[in-house]
């Protein structure tokens, strides 16, 4: 089981913090452009990317922010609101670090979240603040259930 899942079973606080990483690659923008139907050239072609002054072609933004979907699947985090400023290109083979800190949570398991995407150099590459529902009493029995069994639809376990 994740060591996040786990902290959604035993539950969330203000002040915890997640963080996940993952190298981007060219077949990552291929496939999300085959799902979003994004083909924006600046992934795909050298000569567009360069024209928008980017040293190379660019992962899709979403791409890299979904990372934050990684934290979220494992808690159980039913997303209501997500904010993204992107700040800097992410080119194939970056790696890029999440970092999520819960800031809110109230009696109705409603939460914030800041949000930073960092790469390989530390720089920030994206900033977010993201709100939804944490998993409350019943959820948190269902996700114990789960992982008892083996936490079958999870591969990140």
């Amino acid at each position: 089981m994740s060591s996040i899942r786990q902290s959604a079973i035993t539950g969330l606080n203000p002040g915890d913090k997640f963080v996940v990483a993952r190298t981007f690659t060219e077949q990552d923008t291929l496939a999300f452009a085959d799902i979003s139907r994004d083909y924006n050239p600046v992934h795909f072609d050298s000569r567009f990317a360069e024209a928008k002054k980017f040293r190379e072609r660019i992962c899709h933004g979403l791409l890299v922010g979904s990372l934050l979907t990684e934290i979220g699947g494992q808690i159980g985090w039913l997303a209501s609101g997500m904010n993204f400023r992107f700040r800097k290109p992410v080119y194939f083979g970056d790696t890029v670090e999440c970092r999520l800190t819960i800031t809110e949570l109230d009696e109705r398991n409603h939460a914030k979240a800041e949000v930073l995407f960092v790469n390989q150099d530390e720089q920030i590459v994206i900033e977010a603040t993201v709100t939804g529902i944490v998993p409350g009493i019943n959820e948190k029995r269902v996700l114990e259930q789960m992982v008892s069994e083996g936490d079958p639809t999870n591969p990140r376990r």
